[in-house]
């Protein structure tokens, strides 16, 4: 990855790894996906209203001074979600995700992760 000195301007700095998993089963099912960032579709099974679910992601490019971020990329209802980072160990991290939407939703959405390195000194 560049650093924030060689950025061409209108060019977008990340992870030069990425990759996409689809969860199996059900929403709580912990996937895997060992690339700096990418994409999981989630299981379209029921998530009831104001209901949460946490999964784990194994993935082992990850540490646990690392910052994840994740957002709904694509499918499903928008603005119907939210989720976090519940939790970032070194080999994994998890994420919660809730419904906001009012109703029942069986949504296999798309969330986009990158993984940001850090260090405790």
């Amino acid at each position: 990855m560049p650093s924030q000195f060689e950025v061409t301007a209108g060019k977008a700095a990340g992870p030069t790894t990425g990759g996409t998993v689809t969860q199996a089963t059900n929403k709580s099912t912990a996937v895997t996906l060992n690339t700096e960032s990418g994409q999981i579709t989630m299981n379209n099974a029921a998530l009831a209203d104001a209901a949460e679910v946490t999964f784990q992601v194994n993935n082992d490019r990850v540490a646990a001074t690392d910052v994840v971020v994740v957002n709904h990329g694509s499918a499903g209802t928008a603005g119907a979600y939210w989720l976090v980072v519940s939790a970032i160990a070194a080999g994994s991290f998890k994420v919660t995700v809730g419904n906001l939407s009012g109703g029942s939703l069986s949504q296999a959405i798309v969330l986009n992760f990158v993984l940001l390195k850090g260090a405790s000194s």
